[in-house]
């Protein structure tokens, strides 16, 4: 017996169907069933792969990481110190982010099984001879398969017998309307048959499929979210500070001789106080607030970190098939021949179409006669429904005494039916060429009375018009900074006249220029910089589409991916921010981060608002965070090293981090500045910032710790309840400095939740002072000088913020108008 062979899709297209049947071993009368069995045992089930991880190492992936290890030490050293109380709220900490993370990739791992819902449950058989009902993914390469109206095709398949197969292939390759396919081409798992019927050759069964290509992408596919870059380059700097500065008072005491467990406590509860250990909860419940005020738009969020994505997303690749227009074929203004009233020529067109066989043709010309009445008065004698050899529909048509024919079909076959010459066939022509440069598709529609030779009536144009919404979503978008190109399986033409319509403009790129080879990915610098260029491409499949999206992430951009189908999953995985609109498939969905519920674009502007003003609220935390970690760990450090006392003691470190992280919580509800363009974690600013702010912060508390000892001489408990309050208020007024690139007394005001929060935490922090509560009193009105020296610093630190500002803007833009001069081309600059 011959070596069975797999075939692929490019073999299956040249070969014929004899040459296949022979590659494969099988005939037209099919497999046996016991050749069938074996051939399952050879090529495995005519299903989709999964690489499934242990969901145990999967929630345990997410105690790993620079964060994670920070709280785990603080943990363990509280456990070496019988501080139960602090490993509890700690391991609570850790548990909650852990769960959080593992819960969402939970979700987002459902785009695999959503995919394998799409493919086909039964299929018709030859086996035996005989045909047969089996399970899909029991078929095998070599079997017979029948394939008729309404069959979702379940493997792909070499058509061999059959007049033709209309195949509705739009959720894999994004065409608008169905292809006519007959014997020796190839249809794809997972179409849908519309109309014909044909029997077929399986060629490839499961991993080995089209549609499995379309899987294996989604499967693949994923960018590591910058949220996670951030937190982690974060964790980094926080860890270095940390460690440093405990490694340098460990040695330094250990040599003064202090107790090693008195200074293991100290440090444990100082490390607890001083790093982000609420960091992940506090940006993880200000991302969850955003999403609950995005599902009241009707967009749901899969994915928390999309939040944060959104809000930096500069390109928006969106799918035009149901997603810019309709998806719904429409009649457009019909040319007429010889007729004033161009409803007679869609009246003809109708009797020469069937309603009830569903054909989106039919429904088109049917929906677009806006007086229905002369159909009543019309009874259909006999009908010829299309095939791709006569490319026409025809009636016989009985009216009162008369009977006439009427017909419609692909122009050129309806000009010969009618015998146009000389000018009438040369305008009909021009007409067919200029509607198709619009991107219209166009019927022609002819009528023959009592036996007369057939008489042209005219031109129907057809179209997938543009949803009434997207021309003003595309507009928004780019008053936001965000630049669209739609992406399409359908022709230039036609993807180039929707462009124009919704001001795209009218550079679309066809797939084939990009990508000469079947699924090629590596792109030189010249078509990476024509997919930059593009205002959209044309003729896409599922793999163009995945790597469009990664060749603009290679360039820096933050892609946003819209789409509806099957062929849009890859790329909606891939992308920062994968938006599902409405009505699209369970694939698109699971695979997307962002669902939309409602028709429409409308709400990813408004979603893109939200996720700006999001992204503020944790820069402000992580500037604050940051700063507040420094003032704490060096004045704390340095105050030790310098005067060997501790400057506060280990239940006032507690207080302050519950004074810090508990109303911190309240910033997902702040106010924030809404930003025209989109935004970024610039790291360089962040640690800029929030350095420089810490580091002011540190020579504020040391100035008032000599102030306090020196010209004040407290005694040391009243001096490190001075400090106390001067770290609990100042911290917080930090904030009113941190959370704004502005004056902090300008607009946007602080929400009344922080406002409150905050206020709250000061009057219980002087209340403390005054009267005592778990610290040593301090008099009133020393109270109220040091409120008067943090009210005092608060304006120089604003000062040296806005002024770090300034100078980081400036550097930026230096650096973008230098790289600009750099990249344009040698010929634009003028000679010398």
């Amino acid at each position: 017996m011959p070596e069975l062979t797999i075939v692929s899709g490019d073999e299956a297209k040249a070969k014929s169907s004899e040459e296949l049947f022979a590659a494969l071993v099988s005939s037209p009368q099919g497999l046996s069933s016991a050749e069938a069995e074996n051939r399952l045992t050879q090529y495995g089930p005519n299903a989709l792969e999964e690489k499934k991880e242990h969901p145990l190492l999967k929630f345990l992936s997410y105690f790993w990481g620079p964060i994670p290890w920070m709280i785990e030490v603080a943990a363990i050293l509280s456990a070496l110190v019988s501080h139960w109380g602090d490993l509890t709220i700690i391991v609570f900490l850790l548990g909650f982010n852990a769960i959080i993370g593992f819960w969402e990739e939970h979700e987002a791992g459902n785009a695999l099984a959503a995919l394998k819902s799409q493919l086909a449950l039964k299929a018709q058989a030859r086996r035996d001879g005989a045909w047969q009902q089996v399970e899909a993914g029991n078929l095998v390469p070599g079997d017979v398969i029948r394939v008729r109206l309404g069959d979702i095709i379940p493997a792909d398949v070499k058509l061999v017998e059959g007049d033709y197969l209309s195949v509705d292939q739009a959720a894999l390759t994004g065409e608008s309307l169905p292809v006519n396919k007959g014997p020796g081409d190839i249809a794809y798992s997972g179409s849908i048959a519309k109309q014909g019927e044909m029997s077929a050759l399986v060629t490839s069964t499961g991993g080995n499929t089209f549609f499995a290509r379309t899987a294996k992408l989604v499967e693949s596919a994923g960018a590591v979210s910058h949220f996670q870059k951030a937190v982690m380059r974060v964790g980094d700097f926080l860890i270095f500070i940390a460690v440093g500065l405990s490694l340098i008072l460990v040695v330094v005491e250990l040599h003064r001789g202090l107790p090693v467990l008195d200074l293991v406590e100290f440090v444990l509860i100082l490390v607890v106080a001083s790093i982000p250990v609420a960091m992940p909860a506090v940006l993880s419940v200000t991302m969850a607030l955003g999403a609950l005020a995005l599902s009241k738009m009707k967009a749901i969020v899969s994915r928390l970190q999309a939040i944060e994505e959104m809000a930096g997303i500069d390109v928006l690749c969106s799918d035009k098939t149901g997603t810019l227009t309709l998806n719904q074929l429409t009649l457009g203004e019909p040319v007429t021949f010889g007729l004033a009233d161009p409803q007679e020529v869609i009246t003809a067109a109708c009797l020469a179409s069937r309603a009830e066989n569903r054909d989106a043709i039919d429904e088109a010309v049917m929906d677009g006669l806006k007086d229905k009445s002369p159909l009543q008065a019309c009874a259909l004698m006999k009908f010829i429904p299309f095939d791709p050899i006569h490319k026409r529909t025809e009636a016989t048509v009985e009216e009162g005494d008369k009977t006439f024919k009427v017909t419609k079909g692909a122009p050129q076959v309806i000009m010969e039916l009618c015998h146009l010459e000389g000018d009438i066939r040369a305008k009909a022509k021009g007409m067919v060429d200029e509607l198709a440069a619009k991107g219209y598709r166009t019927l022609g529609v002819a009528r023959a009375d009592n036996g007369d030779a057939w008489r042209f009536l005219g031109l129907l144009p057809l179209y997938d018009p543009p949803r009434k919404d997207a021309a003003e979503t595309i507009a928004q978008a780019q008053a936001h900074g965000i630049k669209v190109k739609m992406v399409t399986g359908d022709n230039v033409a036609i993807g180039r006249e929707i462009a124009r319509q919704l001001g795209l403009g009218t550079n679309i790129q066809p797939a084939s220029d990009l990508f000469p080879k079947e699924g090629e990915c590596e792109l030189g610098g010249a078509m990476v910089d024509k997919i930059e260029k593009a205002d959209g491409f044309a003729e896409v499949f599922p793999e163009h589409k995945y790597n469009i999206v990664k060749a603009l992430q290679g360039r820096g951009h933050l892609v946003a991916m819209t789409g509806d189908g099957v062929n849009d999953a890859p790329a909606l995985k891939q992308a920062e921010v994968g938006i599902a609109v409405s009505g699209a498939t369970n694939a698109a969905q699971s695979a997307a981060a962002l669902v939309l519920t409602e028709p429409g674009l409308k709400v990813i502007t408004h979603a893109v608002e939200e996720a700006r003003r999001i992204f503020e609220r944790m820069m402000s935390y992580t500037v604050y965070r940051i700063a507040m970690t420094i003032s704490i760990m060096v004045f704390v450090v340095a105050a030790m090293l310098c005067y060997n006392v501790f400057p506060l003691t280990a239940m006032m470190i507690i207080i302050l981090a519950l004074l810090d992280d508990i109303p911190i919580m309240t910033i997902a509800y702040d106010n924030t500045y809404l930003s025209p363009t989109p935004v970024r974690w610039e790291m360089g600013r962040v640690l800029t910032v929030s350095t420089v702010l810490g580091f002011l912060a540190t020579i504020e508390s040391f100035l008032l710790f000599f102030l306090g000892r020196s010209v004040l001489e407290l005694a040391l408990p009243q001096l490190q309840t001075l400090l106390f309050l001067r770290l609990a208020a100042g911290g917080h007024l930090l904030l009113f400095v941190a959370r704004t690139k502005n004056e902090f007394w300008q607009a946007p005001h602080p929400s009344w939740q922080l406002l409150t929060a905050i206020v709250s935490t000061q009057v219980l922090a002087v209340l403390m002072c005054g009267f005592g509560w778990l610290v040593p009193p301090l008099p009133w009105d020393l109270i109220g000088y040091v409120w008067v020296y943090i009210i005092v610093w608060m304006i120089i630190q604003d000062i040296s913020k806005l002024g770090l500002h300034a100078l980081v803007e400036n550097r930026s833009g230096h650096k973008r108008r230098f790289l600009e001069v750099v990249n344009q081309p040698l010929h634009s600059h003028p000679a010398p």
